[in-house]
């Protein structure tokens, strides 16, 4: 019970929701996250921290960059957050608008927008 329960808290929150649906694109730095939801570099990492924890996203150290990205390997409890998070927000306007931005900025180059932030 101790897991799902990380993962409804997790998932509790709409722009942890949001972070999670931008990840269906592809991995994403902090920097990227940042300037999806327009949040403070420390909240950002409180979210993605929480997610973390919860075992919804794996991360990566290369160089000053951590990327996050979907866990691969996602446990029973987490896939079928996951398969119902997608089906729940298929059609939703600010999931749709959000996949626009995330496109945007996952082209947008890393050392200006980092550089923006103080990364």
């Amino acid at each position: 019970m101790k897991a799902f329960m990380a993962v409804a808290k997790a998932l509790a929150d709409d722009n942890r929701v949001r972070v999670m649906l931008a990840l269906r694109g592809g991995e994403m730095c902090v920097c990227q996250v940042m300037e999806l939801l327009q949040l403070a570099p420390s909240t950002v990492s409180k979210h993605l921290d929480i997610l973390y924890q919860a075992g919804l996203i794996q991360s990566r150290k290369a160089g000053r960059w951590v990327y996050y990205r979907l866990d691969e390997n996602p446990s029973p409890c987490v896939q079928g957050a996951l398969d119902w998070l997608y089906a729940a927000l298929a059609q939703d306007p600010q999931a749709r608008d959000d996949a626009k931005r995330a496109k945007a900025v996952l082209k947008m180059d890393k050392e200006t927008l980092c550089c923006r932030y103080g990364r």
